[in-house]
């Protein structure tokens, strides 16, 4: 039996660089998937070969959907099979609701919102072949609650969620499975992109029930919780792993 192949969208850096070392750790050869930063998505082509699994990087922007359709043609010539799609390729225009204008619009909804259901059309027909597969999105708490310059980034976010709930009903019957994890302030590279950057991180910092601020490597073990068999009567929710933050004004 072949092994099983995960693509990881947005996988050169960051959480999706992070997810996908975890899942070649468990035993996945990646597909990893960047849109600019091609000498970051060698390394880390680099690095999960060094664990023994297979690699191939494939530049998308999972914005346009005949880039989405050249991504998957690239996974079938390489692999012939995908059994786990994580959706982590994320933009957007930072800017407050009054100063935004359509092209921050459509940019940041079609990276962070139909991209995912694209992607997972073409993702559901390959995991059908197998016998099932898991679909796994990265949300934020901006699709739950207002954040400061957030407004394109968190209405794509709840877009997100919805639409993880209806591929959850819709591809059950094909034994896919479809989540979403959101996660509280991580610092991460995206992070240097907001304005307010440093009071993000400090409330984080100071107004965690747990006690500190959420590491990337807690959102990768919620993902791989999600993907696992303990996880398969899980469908359509989105896993808010914030350390309690959320729960407070």
């Amino acid at each position: 039996m072949a092994n099983k192949v995960a693509l990881v969208t947005g996988s050169s850096r960051g959480i999706g660089k992070a997810i996908a070392l975890r899942l070649a750790e468990n035993g996945y050869d990646i597909v990893v998937n960047y849109a600019r930063s091609k000498t970051a998505a060698l390394e880390t082509a680099a690095e999960i070969e060094a664990l023994g699994r297979k690699a191939i990087v494939v530049k998308a922007n999972v914005g346009k959907i005949e880039k989405i359709k050249e991504l998957f043609q690239e996974v079938d010539a390489a692999f012939g099979r995908l059994d786990v799609f994580i959706n982590n390729a994320a933009s957007g225009v930072l800017r407050p609701a009054m100063e935004l204008e359509e092209t921050h619009w459509d940019w940041t909804m079609d990276i962070n919102s139909k991209a995912l259901l694209f992607c997972a059309q073409e993702a559901a027909k390959r995991m059908e072949k197998n016998g099932g597969g898991n679909i796994i999105s990265l949300s934020s708490l901006g699709s739950i609650r207002y954040l400061e310059n957030y407004t394109t980034v968190g209405v794509s976010k709840a877009a997100v969620e919805a639409l993880t709930r209806y591929l959850a009903v819709e591809l059950a019957s094909k034994n896919i499975n479809v989540n979403a994890v959101s996660g509280g302030a991580v610092d991460t590279d995206a992070l240097k992109h907001f304005p307010n950057r440093e009071e993000l991180l400090e409330d984080a910092k100071k107004l965690t029930p747990a006690g500190r601020m959420v590491e990337p490597e807690d959102l990768v073990n919620a993902v791989l919780f999600l993907i696992s068999d303990q996880a398969s009567m899980i469908r359509g929710q989105t896993l808010i792993v914030d350390g309690g933050r959320s729960l407070l004004v």
